[in-house]
């Protein structure tokens, strides 16, 4: 995997070359030089493992719920061994995960009791279309 370009690391990372981009402009990839000459890769820039490697571990952040902030701080911590804040950071996306979670379950619970009124097979419009329709 190593000498690609970048189209070959956004393939590898499972993003599109834009978002490559876009994280470069961040600070999060590091753009590599040009290199000189006029002969085989000549001028264009070429990726290496730990680039994927670090592409898939911004991709796998995001995908955990951590913001692009935090991703950055992340990365930063990974250079200083500041396992107090990376421990930190986790124990506050746990956090808003255990909140998400409380607020999807009373809402997957409402949604069971309108389902089951809707259901019941009694007269007038159905309870989970009265219910949206009360909501704004």
């Amino acid at each position: 995997m190593s000498g690609m370009t970048i189209a070959g690391l956004a393939r590898e990372g499972g993003v599109g070359v834009e978002t490559v981009r876009y994280y470069q402009r961040r600070g999060f990839l590091k753009t590599p030089d040009r290199p000189e000459g006029s002969g085989s890769g000549g001028g264009i820039r070429r990726y290496g493992t730990e680039d994927v490697q670090r592409l898939r571990f911004i991709r796998s952040a995001q995908g955990s719920g951590f913001t692009l902030e935090q991703i950055g701080e992340l990365l930063a911590l990974d250079a200083t061994d500041d396992r107090a804040r990376a421990y930190e950071l986790a124990n506050e996306r746990i956090a808003a995960l255990d909140a998400k979670i409380e607020e999807l379950q009373r809402v997957r619970t409402s949604l069971h009791r309108l389902a089951r009124q809707c259901g019941s097979g009694s007269e007038g419009p159905c309870p989970i279309l009265k219910a949206f329709e009360d909501v704004s």
